[in-house]
């Protein structure tokens, strides 16, 4: 089990809990799990790494524990619980320095929990139906939330009084009219303290902190569906999108004015995660159809793509090379999750034939000929 997940560039979390992970070079994928204790109520619902050596994954299940698998080991090392099924699932989960954890639930609540303490230093609200909670990968002390009509909140972590940004609603439409808004994902745009937010109404939204105005300093719309998940690419400037039609989108952020630079193919079904490589033009995406697939960001082609068998909820890319080999190694065996056994209950099923024949048109002629001549006779 150590040798396969040390092979693992690109790891993901499943519906079924299953927490997956994929060699891009080995082109084999290994599943990570309790197979005496696999339930819905461990589906994953967020990832983040535990360490700066991503030795270490931090796994934020439905019913509230946070697990931490050893990417060295291959096998979960330790299970803490950081929250209470009744404040909704995980809406984020991210690593301090120091091994502190912080969640946020979809009802709002953000907690930060000491490593050597069983219960929460911190907590606060960050508004209900939170969407998502992401880290600076700069200030890690920092951290960005936003739901369906809580607005994007950016908070210091070391003073959690009060958030640092609250941003504005969105100015009224041209008829008056004040337009909702709802925060899907958000990241920190680097070398600046601006956020980059994506909506449930296919808006994107770039906010800049040290505008006095606090509503948003670039916008602009993509397609007609609700955008779901965001992405930053490594040379900056552009911003990649999904949304719950499988549409996958390159926006370009400079100049003033976001433009459409590409669209990326081969993709069905909504997209819950997306990630950009920390180093190569590439962007990895998973959702409801069940594929892991990575696009080039310069050609848009399509490198790779896994079939994993579950949905999937969010994904998370190794910063070393996606396609470093390594010694190859075994999966987890035994792992029978719930889509192969509804194909081998309906393989397994006796074929019944039709054995009765539809009789063409000609014959029915015929054989309407036949009876009005009888009738004659």
């Amino acid at each position: 089990m150590g040798e396969s997940s040390r092979l693992c560039s690109v790891w993901l979390g499943s519906e079924t809990g299953i927490l997956k992970g994929v060699s891009l070079a080995r082109k084999q994928a290994f599943n990570f799990c309790n197979t005496s204790h696999l339930s819905r109520d461990q589906e994953v619902r967020a990832l983040c790494w535990g360490d700066a050596h991503e030795s270490e994954l931090l796994v934020g299940c439905v019913d509230g524990t946070v697990k931490t698998f050893s990417t060295e080991k291959g096998v979960f090392t330790e299970t803490r619980s950081c929250g209470d099924p009744a404040d909704g699932c995980f809406a984020g989960l991210a690593a301090l320095d120091g091994g502190a954890l912080v969640t946020c639930t979809e009802r709002g609540t953000l907690r930060v929990w000491r490593e050597d303490s069983g219960a929460h230093v911190t907590e606060l609200s960050a508004g209900p139906d939170a969407a998502r909670m992401r880290q600076s990968p700069v200030h890690r002390n920092k951290v960005a939330t936003g739901g369906k009509e809580t607005g994007l909140k950016v908070w210091d972590l070391q003073r959690p009084a009060s958030p640092v940004f609250t941003a504005k609603n969105l100015r009224d439409d041209w008829l008056d009219l004040r337009r909702p808004h709802w925060v899907r994902d958000m990241a920190f745009l680097p070398d600046s303290d601006k956020v980059v937010t994506c909506t449930g109404y296919h808006q994107v939204h770039v906010f800049d902190p040290a505008s006095p105005q606090r509503r948003p300093v670039m916008e602009v719309e993509f397609g007609e569906y609700p955008l779901t998940a965001l992405a930053l690419p490594a040379g900056g400037g552009t911003v990649v999108v999904g949304n719950t039609q499988g549409q996958v989108a390159v926006l370009d952020l400079r100049g003033g004015k976001a433009a459409v630079r590409g669209v990326l193919k081969g993709l069905s079904g909504g997209v819950r995660a997306l990630q950009c490589h920390a180093t190569r033009p590439a962007v990895a995406s998973c959702g409801l159809d069940r594929f892991l697939r990575i696009h080039s960001l310069e050609g848009r082609e399509l490198q790779h793509k896994v079939y994993l068998k579950s949905r999937l909820n969010c994904i998370l890319l190794a910063t070393r090379d996606l396609e470093a080999t390594g010694e190859e190694g075994e999966g987890e065996a035994g792992v029978k999750e719930e889509d192969e056994e509804e194909d081998e209950v309906w393989e397994s099923m006796e074929r019944v034939e039709e054995k009765t024949k539809r009789k063409t048109t000609t014959e029915e002629g015929e054989e309407l000929q036949k009876k009005r001549k009888k009738v004659k006779d």
